[in-house]
């Protein structure tokens, strides 16, 4: 004797719920959209990233720092491979100098 009230397991042969109306599936895409956008908010308010180094002021270092490595590595190669003045790099008159020389005005 089997008791009418027990739940059978479902099998491949039962049918699954089937959402045929278009309004039906609609919805339950609205639904899905909502939660995953509820879920990715909720994400963006636990990780939210707040920078103490700003990045225009990133960029800023980084162009100062390479002006400064540019000078430094001028002023080394000037007076270690060129044998002068380590200060001479920085004047107006030995760049007008280069030029001269490049221009063959010299």
């Amino acid at each position: 004797m089997t008791n009418t009230n027990e739940t059978k397991p479902k099998t491949a042969s039962q049918p699954r719920e089937v959402i045929d109306e278009p309004n039906n599936r609609e919805v339950v895409k609205e639904e899905k959209k909502a939660e995953r956008k509820a879920k990715r908010q909720a994400h963006k308010e636990k990780y939210a990233v707040r920078r103490i180094f700003p990045i225009w002021l990133r960029i800023i270092v980084i162009v100062l720092l390479s002006i400064l490595a540019l000078i430094i590595g001028l002023i080394v190669g000037y007076s270690v491979l060129g044998n002068g003045e380590p200060l001479d790099v920085l004047k107006f008159e030995f760049w007008q100098h280069v030029l001269d020389i490049i221009q063959g005005v010299e």
